[in-house]
């Protein structure tokens, strides 16, 4: 008897998962399918699962194909189950290309093709649909982006626009999408809803463009470059009824979340000072260092820095002026944003051809808070006081590239779960977009 075995979550069952498994069990014999704990999937990084164990089960008990079902519930258990069982072949989806190549040394190993259409469920009408989400842009986020995608629950990442279809159709390729397009109606056509990964100057034409099709939108940082537009865009989503976030992912990650708890609890007093700092050395010749009109360090990544500024004093800042270094095109290398609150102060420090240290520090009237570089992925926290003794560090959990957090805190709002729009409010977005463009005055 030839035995094989497969895993997965099998949320929200679709013809996807449907596919997989008829062709797993096509393999051999007798086929085991392991269904993961809501435990173990939140360990593995996996957010926004809705079904419960118990009817994930059941959903993959239904189709006929499993012979024995298990449960997955800690690391390491694959190459258990493979002794255990005796397993011939080992599969899983062709998304995890090359991630299970080590189990060769015990059975087969096949990648399986993925499904490219899941948009509608299987075994009966669910709550919450599959969201078929399409992406605008090709460049390096985009491609961090959608590996990200399937560790959330409940969205599918159907295809791409670019205007220049070469790029479109290089990306539908890499990550085998159902379509690649140059046409922007037949990409609006096709979706639930638009990540924006595009550069800069084309947000915002591209999120009213999105809205005004009843599309929801994640749009990548800065979302706009005027106090305006930004209000605008906020108004065209509560009209449409659409979800509209800016792709911040440091708001949504768990280790800021706890920071700004800690920062808030009273544990260093009442804050004083916020200084956040975000420095690169770009690549001479790059857009960021030749685009004279949307390049440099404060448009590229004074979001963040502003993130943590506004998180923990507030938008209502009296005073703000600037001091940068320029490269001989007139592009800032380095920039300095000081910000004067009622009571407190604020720096935000960026730099694209100055490289500095990549700090978070909060000062307040009975201690400090330092989080070491990269701050903007939140993994430790020290809180520092006069007596040395008397410090405590803590420590945080910040999986792969952090997008996956935005991507399912986003399905999750347009699911209806309003109780998580306090990481990133609309009228925080705004006061970033007025510091944009008071910058861009300067």
């Amino acid at each position: 008897m030839k035995k094989v075995i497969t895993y997965g979550s099998f949320d929200l069952f679709h013809e996807g998962h449907y596919q997989l498994l008829k062709r797993a069990r096509e393999l051999g014999d007798y086929l085991i399918v392991g269904v993961t704990t809501e435990h173990y999937d939140e360990y593995r990084g996996k957010l926004n699962v809705m079904d419960s164990l118990m009817e994930r089960i059941d959903n993959v008990k239904k189709t006929g194909f499993a012979d024995e079902i298990i449960i997955e519930d800690h690391i390491g258990q694959k190459l258990e189950d493979v002794q255990k069982y005796q397993v011939d072949v080992f599969t899983v989806g062709s998304d995890w290309t090359g991630t299970f190549d080590w189990l060769k040394d015990y059975c087969e190993v096949v990648y399986l093709e993925r499904t490219k259409n899941v948009s509608s469920t299987m075994l009966r009408a669910k709550k919450y649909k599959i969201l078929n989400l399409g992406v605008i842009g090709t460049g390096r986020i985009a491609r961090r982006f959608y590996p990200e995608t399937k560790y959330v629950s409940g969205v599918n990442v159907k295809g791409v626009y670019n205007p220049h279809l070469q790029s479109a159709s290089d990306y539908q390729e890499m990550f085998g999408l159902e379509f690649g397009t140059d046409n922007i109606e037949k990409f609006w056509e096709q979706i639930d809803a638009v990540y924006i990964a595009s550069p800069h100057e084309t947000h915002v034409s591209y999120m009213e463009q999105a809205l005004q099709m009843g599309k929801h939108v994640l749009c990548e940082k800065p979302m706009a470059l005027s106090e305006r537009e930004a209000k605008d865009l906020y108004a065209l989503a509560a009209k449409k009824e659409c979800v509209l976030m800016e792709a911040v992912k440091t708001a949504y990650c768990p280790g800021f979340q706890q920071l700004l708890g800690i920062a808030r609890s009273g544990v260093i007093g009442a804050i004083r000072d916020v200084e956040a700092a975000f420095t690169k050395l770009e690549t001479a010749g790059s857009r960021e260092l030749t685009d004279l009109d949307f390049g440099g360090s404060f448009l590229e990544l004074a979001s963040y820095p502003l993130l943590a500024i506004f998180k923990l004093l507030g938008t209502d800042y009296e005073d703000l002026r600037f001091e940068a270094i320029r490269d001989e095109n007139g592009i800032d290398l380095y920039t300095k944003a000081y910000f004067r609150y009622k009571n407190s102060l604020a720096t935000a420090k960026t730099g694209l051809g100055v490289k500095s240290e990549g700090e978070l520090l909060i000062s307040g009237t009975k201690g400090y808070i330092f989080v070491p570089a990269p701050w903007w992925k939140t993994q430790e926290i020290e809180v520092r006081f006069e007596k040395q003794e008397q410090n405590e560090k803590f420590f945080y959990k910040f999986l792969g590239e952090g997008l996956r957090y935005e991507i399912s805190d986003f399905v999750a709002a347009v699911n209806g779960n309003e109780k998580k729009e306090h990481k990133l409010r609309a009228e925080e977005s705004v006061a970033m977009a007025r510091v944009m463009e008071a910058w861009r005055n300067v």
